[in-house]
This record gives structure tokens, C-alpha cells and sequence, in this order.
């Protein structure tokens, strides 16, 4: 942690569900409990950005935090349209942006709702942001042959120690963090088949053997004991010129503006922190060791109330909800696949679409036949779609990285004035 009088920490949501308040009641008491909120050093300030048409909630849902609760951080602000329509107002009347420019930085989208918590925590002088959301909880998870073990996780605080000395950090995810389901293959859809179906649509980060072994766990990532005791950060290397990092459980150093970058996903898909990741070559990114637990599923609410399950249960490809979340995923994952591609393996590009649609050929029919749902058929249009429109999604992500750069210089210029 960086030796000043004051640190001004940003702690973001990006949301749409109403449990909102639940998750962030146990965080603040986590806080508590880790020595922050009393910490005179340490100042906590919330960004909530939220959105009201995920779960067709109401602004109360998000804002309406306890009194008791508010007084143990220091400032809050929401983010909702008005505010959002504030902020491009702003910039364009001091022709910063142009409406249309700011438009595409904090319009429609998850990226957008990302980008506008972080030009908030920004422009409200944040030495840090962490991200967090709104389906983890700071606790880990491990497994011994008859139980499940859990352990509390200072996640904040994990990463206070660590980011003065990064621009980026982020840790550990345990729970149901796979929309993969567990698979009893059979002769409809066979391991390589369902093998090849998976790596042509997901990224160059998601490992075969790591998928069969949450598969084999029911789907659930338990934490690595050793990540756990561990004390170090770990320096991420790049990849096909990325530094791959995780959405949330992620702290971004702002204390110079000129080194952050925006968040970008094509239309309707997702992977905003894939694509941050690919601006990340020139910067330094460590992976902290603390954990949080992805409640993928949502069944595991009443870990926020104490309760501590002795086994986590499977998550098999036995209800259409299940099935459901699956496909969105596995959309999401074609959708940005193809400008991701683009960017870090442009020689190999056509080579990499045409072998994806070959594998999509092969695998799609046993695949759709084996979860009893003919959407999954649509995956090689979504393909289509997206691969057309490749070069103008490469456009609108570079664009935004300039816009970015004059709000950032906008910023910097507001700070000397000041």
C-alpha cells in the first residue's frame, strides 16, 4: 500500500439484481471486520452503477441502503440514466467528446455501465477502484473427501497491499464460475465431440483439462489450497499479446489517468474484460492470492446469512434453466470471438474462423440433440454475424480507446487546475 496520508479507494458495482443490497450488506461488514473502515488511512467510496431493466426493478432497489450500513463507508454514489445522461452532457458541452462519441464510451451495455464507474471514481480523485460484482462473495471454498471447508476473504484489503506497485491486480475465483454444466456423454454426444464443440467457441485462455475437472466436480472450481497460504502476487504474462484478467476481483490503479483504459464489448456480447486485457502488453498486471465465490447459479444466497453448506451440489444439464444459461454463454462467447481473434492472432485470422466453422459443422447437431434445444443450432449464424461485422467492432473498440484518452486529459487538466 503506497505510504500517503489519505487513500481514496473506489469500490464499483455494475448491477441489475435486486439481492444488490444483500451482497453489499456483507461486504461492508467484511470490510468492517478486516480493519478498513476504521483504518483513518483508508478512505471507502462507493460507485454503484445499475441498471433497471435486467430484472425490471426500481432505483430504491439499488439506493436504499441502510443508515447503519452508509455510515461505515465514507461516500456513495449512483449511477443511474439521469446521471449517466449528466455526464455525456458534460463532456459534450465542454466539447471534450461529441454526444455520438460519448455515446459509444457510456451508452447501452455492461462495458458502458463499467466505463461509467470508472470516470466517475476518476473524476472524484480515486487513487484506486476495485471491481466487484454483485454474484460473488468474498469466500473461498475447498474440499476434502468428505466436506466442504470454507474460509473467510479480505478481499479489498488483498488487494490495498498489492496495487501500489501495479496498474492492475486481480485474484481468484472458486464456486460456480463455469455456465458449463456437467456432461455424462453418451453416444449422442461423445468427450471429443463436446471437447471440440467448447474450443471453438471459447478463448485461447480456457484449457481442455481444467473444463473436465470442474465438469467432474459437478461443476463447481474449488480453491487452491496453495493460492490460499500463499503471501505473493503473481506477475501475469502476456499471451497472444494479452494479460488476461477477471472482471471482477479486479483493482485498476488510477493514480495516473493516462495508463487506464476503457472497457469495450461488441453489441449484445460480452467479454469486457477480454478485451481489456488485450491493452495491457506495456503494463504491469499480478494476480493477488484471495479468492471470492461465483454464485453462478444463484442458488447460493444464503451464504450471505451464515449458512455454510457441507457439500455444494452438482449442476447437471437437467432443467431448462440450466440449459438456458448455457446457451446465452455460449453465444456471448461466439459473439466476441471473432474480434478477439482479430486482435491477437491477425495472421491466423481466416485460418481460425474457417476452423471454427468446420468444428461448428461437426459438433453443432449432437450438441443440440443431447440438451433437447434447437437454439444451440443458431451459434454458427451468431458466428456469421459477428466474423461480418469484425472490422467495424476492431473500429468502434479503437475509437473508444481515443476517446478515453481525451476524457483521461480532460481529467489531468481538471486536477492541475484544482
Amino acid at each position: 500500500m503506497e505510504n500517503r496520508q489519505t487513500i481514496k479507494v473506489g469500490i464499483g458495482f455494475a448491477t441489475g439484481r435486486k439481492s444488490f443490497r444483500k451482497v453489499l450488506k456483507t461486504y461492508i461488514y467484511n470490510w468492517l471486520e478486516s480493519g478498513l473502515v476504521k483504518d483513518r488511512s483508508v478512505q471507502l467510496n462507493l460507485f454503484v452503477a445499475y441498471d433497471l431493466n435486467y430484472q425490471k426493478s426500481k432505483a430504491t432497489d439499488f439506493t436504499r441502503i441502510k443508515a447503519d450500513l452508509l455510515k461505515l463507508v465514507d461516500q456513495v454514489h449512483f449511477i443511474g440514466e439521469s446521471e449517466i445522461e449528466a455526464t455525456i452532457a458534460d463532456l459534450t458541452g465542454r466539447e471534450v467528446l461529441s454526444e455520438k462519441e460519448a455515446g459509444q464510451v457510456f451508452g447501452l451495455g455492461y462495458a458502458s455501465m463499467r466505463n461509467s464507474v470508472l470516470y466517475q471514481a476518476m473524476k472524484h480523485g480515486m487513487d484506486y477502484l476495485i471491481f466487484l460484482d454483485d454474484d460473488e462473495y468474498p469466500l473461498a471454498v475447498t474440499k476434502t473427501k468428505a466436506t466442504a471447508i470454507w474460509s473467510g476473504q479480505h478481499i479489498l484489503s488483498s488487494h490495498l497491499k498489492a496495487i501500489g506497485g501495479a496498474d492492475i491486480t486481480y485474484g481468484h475465483h472458486c464456486g460456480y464460475i463455469s455456465p458449463i454444466p456437467s456432461v455424462t456423454f453418451n453416444d449422442t454426444l461423445d468427450e471429443s465431440t463436446f471437447r471440440g464443440f467448447i474450443e471453438a467457441i471459447s478463448n485461447d485462455i480456457v484449457n481442455w483439462e481444467t473444463i473436465r475437472k470442474v465438469m467432474a466436480n459437478g461443476g463447481v472450481t474449488y480453491a487452491d489450497t496453495s493460492v490460499l497460504t500463499s503471501e505473493d502476487p503473481v506477475e501475469v504474462e502476456e499471451v497472444n499479446h494479452a494479460k488476461f484478467i477477471s472482471g471482477s476481483n479486479l483493482c485498476i490503479n488510477l493514480t495516473q489517468p493516462e495508463r487506464v483504459f476503457p472497457f469495450y464489448n461488441p453489441p449484445h456480447a460480452r467479454g469486457e474484460d477480454t478485451f481489456l486485457s488485450t491493452c495491457l502488453g506495456e503494463r504491469k498486471v499480478l494476480r493477488i492470492p484471495c479468492y471470492a465465490f461465483h454464485d453462478g447459479f444463484a442458488t447460493y444466497n444464503h451464504l450471505l446469512d451464515g449458512v455454510l453448506p457441507t457439500h455444494l451440489h452438482r449442476i447437471e444439464a437437467s432443467s431448462e434453466a440450466i440449459i438456458n444459461r448455457f446457451l446465452k454463454a455460449c453465444i456471448g462467447w461466439i459473439r466476441y470471438k471473432p474480434l478477439l481473434l482479430h486482435i491477437t492472432q491477425p495472421e491466423h485470422y481466416d485460418e481460425r474462423i474457417q476452423q471454427m466453422r468446420q468444428m461448428l459443422d461437426k459438433t453443432l447437431p449432437a450438441v443440440s440433440e443431447f440438451f433437447g434445444n434447437p437454439e444451440f443450432m443458431k451459434i454458427k449464424k451468431e458466428l456469421e454475424t459477428y466474423h461480418r461485422k469484425v472490422a467495424a467492432h476492431a473500429q468502434a473498440f479503437s475509437a473508444i480507446k481515443r476517446y478515453w484518452a481525451r476524457i483521461a486529459a480532460d481529467l489531468m487538466d481538471s486536477r492541475q487546475v484544482l
